[in-house]
């Protein structure tokens, strides 16, 4: 692979995604399960490092998962996924979640940090390209994913 090709920037791995809530996603509360929530964001989570990757990935870690309010039926839920970070074979991805009306405002509804692992043909971890990080705001993310990288590695160490 040449050196241009082993660094890619945010926007070449961006996702966004639609949903409706639909009754089969509600729970006895009325809202929508957390469980159909969490496998939409791992989705969005694992096409953004397939897309930066360029390879098959695993989830190996979920950050941060904050669920700020609940959604309901006919709710329009946007998932947005971007990557913070890349590592020797392991990225990081921002996957936020909203609850956008008719007229296009979003609310957000969902935050979380997912770390992916690229993975070869035996399912092996293998190295991933550069991120070019441009803006203020994509180096204060990958800023904080070096935080959260040390936060995981000391819980590790510590059995948890």
């Amino acid at each position: 692979m040449s050196e241009e090709k082993m660094k890619k920037t945010v926007e070449d791995s961006l996702v966004e995604t639609v949903h409706i809530v639909r009754p089969t996603h509600l729970n006895s509360a009325g809202r929508l399960f957390g469980g159909v929530l969490i496998q939409w964001i791992d989705e969005v989570a694992g096409i953004v490092a397939k897309r930066h990757s360029m390879s098959n990935v695993t989830t190996a870690s979920i950050d941060n998962l904050k669920f700020i309010r609940g959604a309901y039926q006919d709710d329009m839920v946007v998932i947005r996924g971007k990557l913070t970070y890349t590592g020797r074979t392991s990225m990081e991805i921002r996957v936020d979640t909203y609850i956008e009306d008719l007229k296009g405002i979003r609310k957000p509804i969902n935050r979380a940090y997912f770390t992916m692992v690229a993975l070869d043909e035996n399912d092996r971890p293998k190295q991933v390209p550069e991120l070019i990080v441009r803006t203020e705001a994509e180096r204060a993310e990958w800023a904080g994913a070096e935080k959260r990288r040390e936060n995981r590695l000391m819980r590790k160490e510590e059995g948890f």
